[in-house]
């Protein structure tokens, strides 16, 4: 989807609709099971960090090794990490603070947990 967002913008305007983040990122998310550097690269530099949430896949769709990295497919965390476009807040926003955003109730239990 990031890479149709310019597409999107413009429907939006075309409709006379508010701006897209203005309405739609108030209630969309992307997570980061993308699978590869460029993606994640694409979709931090598109998307707010606040609309992004961190994901992996104990058994993911590719589970295998990709031959050009050496590494699983599915080590979400690594894209994350070696992407330039975010910083160490940036990159604690997507792993934690947005998931206990958009799920209050997992944010009450782990407070009640002292984490």
């Amino acid at each position: 989807m990031p890479y149709h967002w310019g597409r999107f913008r413009g429907l939006a305007q075309e409709m006379k609709k508010p701006l897209l983040k203005d309405h739609l990122l108030n209630n969309i998310f992307f997570d980061t099971c993308v699978y590869h550097q460029p993606g994640i690269d694409l979709l931090t530099r598109v998307i707010p960090v606040d609309n992004v949430l961190f994901a992996s896949e104990m058994i993911g769709a590719v589970r295998g090794i990709d031959p050009e990295t050496g590494f699983p497919y599915d080590d979400t965390r690594r894209y994350i990490d070696a992407t330039p476009m975010l910083d160490d807040k940036a990159r604690r926003q997507i792993y934690e603070g947005n998931a206990r955003r958009v799920y209050p109730r997992l944010d009450r239990a782990l407070k009640q947990k002292g984490l």
